[in-house]
């Protein structure tokens, strides 16, 4: 099997609410199922993106919210299983042993963007599961003062996450795109799953009221079959923001994920499919398609932190970007216009946690992604001597690792202090 097959079945499973929550119950049903009976207190250590992430986001099947919430909840029954869907289903009386068990909460500034430790306790020992690297990657498991497992906490000590970081982070544009052209049958499948499965969460938020309800709002001038292009594209943006909508509402549908999110997941889908069905066009033309985005947002991905205070969105929307020009029978030459274009366009939009703006994000950026696609026909994009816009593709993703890594880390900080500040 070849590398960027393994990368993308690796990368795109179901999740079932946002993915830093479930990564929480998922740790904290790990910590628990170590113990003699379930534990009375919780302890969590965690990085700052983590709380980010978690603070605002509505979790599946319950009105709670934010990560020691999340923590308890997979403390509280969780089947460790179920791996990021272990929200999926919650009992009345788990919901109920979670909303009254005692779990404390310390930020560690050392440690990776995704990271966290749940230690549990009870009558009878300790034990310690800790999440790292990756949102369903146990990297350290103790039982009553015995280590049962000890790896590298960023997640390097993996082969296929090596793979992940350097193959992916060293693909151009050229790279994926001569992949696409001949990818197996098996790829072709998978990710018209992920559609199918990201479109029916998008479908169910036009018809229900969820959050601030950008998507549906934003679709009622459309109505739900396009007559123009320019409708079509419209509609993409809505229905990706539709369905964001209901994720971080807690809406208890799965979505498949990229680079670790469903935002991102559904940014690199919903709006492809939106528009491949206007066009009419091949099954197999549309998978291509979606393979493009779908590797070029995890090709981004490799280039900064999972969690960053650069929005994913934004940066899955520029694989969304190369995806719309594929269906549009354009070549290498547009899809790099495309990619500078959205570069020079929405660099900077911060990450401010996992909450119903993300939809608000989504919207903007699917629509920036038509604004891209539209241009590189007419052969305009901002040259190099546009900010941070590279002469290629590749260099743009270079200098957004840049923004990310080095100019970003500060930003990160502010936005969880204002944020832990109204919490006050």
């Amino acid at each position: 099997m070849d590398t960027y097959l393994k990368v993308l079945q690796k990368e795109m499973r179901p999740a079932m609410g946002c993915t830093e929550p479930a990564a929480s119950a998922l740790a904290g049903a790990k910590a628990a199922q170590l113990l003699d009976g379930r534990p009375t207190s919780l302890e969590v250590v965690t990085s700052r993106d983590m709380v980010k992430n978690a603070m605002g986001v509505g979790l599946p099947n319950c009105s709670l919210k934010g990560i020691q919430a999340a923590v308890a909840l997979g403390a509280s029954g969780g089947d460790v299983e179920k791996g990021l869907s272990i929200l999926s289903e919650l009992s009345d009386e788990q919901i109920q042993h979670a909303s009254s068990m005692p779990v404390s909460l310390a930020i560690d500034s050392e440690v990776p963007s995704l990271y966290i430790k749940v230690v549990a306790k009870n009558e009878g020992g300790t034990s310690v599961a800790v999440i790292s690297g990756e949102h369903d990657r146990f990297s350290y498991l103790e039982q009553h003062g015995q280590v049962l497992l000890s790896l590298a906490v960023d997640a390097c000590g993996s082969s296929l996450q090596e793979e992940d970081e350097q193959f992916m982070g060293g693909s151009s544009l050229s790279d994926l795109l001569a992949w696409v052209q001949q990818a197996p049958q098996e790829a072709l499948t998978l990710v018209l799953d992920a559609k199918n499965t990201n479109m029916a969460i998008a479908q169910h938020a036009l018809e229900h009221s969820y959050g601030l309800s950008v998507g549906r709002i934003a679709a009622e001038p459309i109505g739900k079959k396009p007559s123009s292009l320019s409708e079509a594209f419209s509609l993409a943006s809505a229905m990706a923001a539709a369905a964001s909508d209901a994720r971080m509402a807690g809406c208890p549908l799965p979505v498949i994920i990229n680079s670790g999110s469903g935002n991102q997941g559904i940014t690199l889908t919903v709006p492809l499919a939106v528009v491949g069905s206007y066009l009419a066009c091949s099954e197999e033309k549309l998978a291509r398609a979606l393979l493009l985005s779908q590797l070029v947002g995890l090709a981004l991905t490799a280039k900064k932190n999972r969690l960053s205070a650069l929005c994913g969105a934004f940066t899955a929307a520029i694989g969304t970007a190369c995806g719309l020009v594929y269906l549009l029978d354009g070549t290498l030459v547009e899809m790099d216009r495309a990619f500078n274009t959205m570069v020079g366009n929405l660099t900077g939009i911060i990450c401010d946690g996992a909450k119903m703006t993300c939809a608000l994000k989504i919207y903007s950026c699917v629509e920036a992604a038509n604004l891209a696609c539209k241009l590189a026909f007419r052969g305009m994009s901002p040259g190099n001597e546009s900010g941070i816009v590279g002469k290629t593709s590749k260099e743009s993703m270079d200098f957004l690792s840049r923004i990310s890594h080095e100019g970003m880390e500060e930003t990160d900080k502010t936005i969880l202090s204002i944020m832990l500040g109204k919490q006050a």
